[in-house]
């Protein structure tokens, strides 16, 4: 099998050893999964900004903060944008659940991913055209909106000398962020990462540029059905937002201070369409080679997938793909799939860690949680859907995909310790 060299027995393997969310699902790795298990979707119409003039309304906000609040003072929160608060929060809160661990100085590093960044459109629209000009812009504005704000902001809080890393590749980010970390501590290049992705975009200027994109759900009157991964009468996603972050430490080293590991990242692969900006490749040929890399890169082969934890945006292109994708990779053979943007929305730079911790619950119990609003297979995927309510699978190793705009393809495997 090309690349089963590569795969763990080659490497030293890698623990997860803390998991912290923030998400639209709750703000705690089992209050997601209880969300996930029940299989309703969170999206409700959007109250708290103006939006009587958008063509989307509708949206999955982040609740239950308070189970991470004590982790950021709300002073230091309110000098923060909103991506850079969700991520800090799930970063530590994946740090305090890993024992709070410690490594020599410069032998830490931080991977986050986000690709939206701080609100710098539409806060600095407003500042300039409605309230005063130049003048009324916030001084801290480039400090708070900056790309790097959520890396900077954990490495103070933990004082981690080692590197501070943000990876941008859209959807992809947070599962390419994980990926990244993953290398650095295979290549002895880290002792200890922190690793994830973080999101806020629930504003006026980003949802009207997804709505006049047409990637996003225009069920404005029945947001709870809005988002359909795989159903024959999906129409977009539905906008999320919030953070996953994940502690990752060598098996031995996690061992030897006594963590308990919930599974090890046993895989990734990324890839490049090289097509279009807005289109995946129609035959998902390099969506497939993502998954077929990341499972080759664990040692695996596909017939060890025991689900997948699936992209599924619920748009008409994407879902067609990454359908044609899975049927490439698993032919007839197809492992039980799930996709967590119908509940939780899609949370763009943050989706793939996020869905990573969502993936590792499933494999911790399991279950495969059930897809949100899915009635009917479109005609022509070969695929399992799991829907209706959870599914039972033996425990084993289980594959979670990230596909981006710009055609970035990201797969992580997770496997049992």
């Amino acid at each position: 099998m090309p690349g089963a060299s590569r795969g763990s027995s080659a490497r030293p393997p890698v623990a997860i050893t803390g998991m912290g969310v923030v998400t639209p699902g709750g703000c705690t790795p089992d209050e997601l999964w209880r969300t996930l298990h029940a299989g309703r979707s969170t999206a409700a119409e959007l109250t708290h900004i103006d939006l009587s003039r958008h063509r989307v309304r509708i949206g999955c906000r982040v609740r239950g903060l308070e189970a991470v609040a004590g982790l950021v003072p709300p002073k230091e929160a309110r000098r923060m944008d909103p991506f850079a608060h969700y991520g800090t929060a799930a970063a530590l809160a994946a740090h305090r659940d890993a024992g709070s661990p410690a490594a020599e100085a410069g032998r830490t590093a931080i991977v986050v991913g986000n690709a939206v960044g701080g609100r710098a459109t539409s806060d600095l629209e407003s500042a300039h055209f409605t309230t005063g000009g130049p003048a009324k812009v916030n001084p801290l504005m480039p400090l708070m909106t900056m790309p790097n704000a959520a890396a900077a902001q954990i490495a103070m809080r933990l004082g981690w000398t080692g590197p501070a890393l943000t990876l941008a590749n859209t959807c992809a980010s947070g599962a390419d962020a994980i990926g990244h970390a993953l290398l650095l501590l295979q290549t002895g290049r880290a002792d200890l990462v922190i690793a994830g992705g973080c999101e806020h975009t629930l504003t006026p200027v980003t949802l009207a540029g997804f709505g006049n994109l047409s990637a996003v759900s225009f069920r404005n009157d029945d947001p709870e059905h809005a988002s359909r991964p795989f159903d024959v009468d999906r129409d977009g996603f539905v906008m999320g937002e919030g953070a996953g972050f994940v502690v990752l430490e060598r098996l031995d080293d996690a061992r030897a201070r006594g963590a308990r590991p919930y599974g090890l990242v046993a895989g990734y692969a990324a890839t490049a369409d090289a097509h279009h900006l807005a289109m995946p490749l129609p035959d998902g040929a390099g969506a497939a080679a993502a998954m077929a890399g990341a499972i080759a890169d664990a040692g695996l082969a596909p017939e060890d997938i025991v689900h997948v934890n699936a992209h599924g945006t619920s748009t008409p292109y994407n879902d067609r793909s990454e359908a044609a994708a899975l049927t490439k990779v698993f032919g007839s053979a197809q492992p039980p799939v799930t996709a967590p943007k119908s509940v939780i929305g899609h949370l763009i730079g943050a989706a793939g860690a996020v869905e990573l911790v969502a993936t590792v619950q499933a494999m911790r119990h399991c279950e495969v949680p059930p897809t949100a609003n899915h009635e009917q297979l479109e005609p022509g995927m070969d695929i399992d859907v799991v829907h209706g309510a959870p599914r039972a699978v033996r425990s084993g190793p289980a594959l979670t995909n990230s596909f981006g705009f710009g055609g970035h393809n990201a797969s992580v495997v997770v496997t049992p310790v």
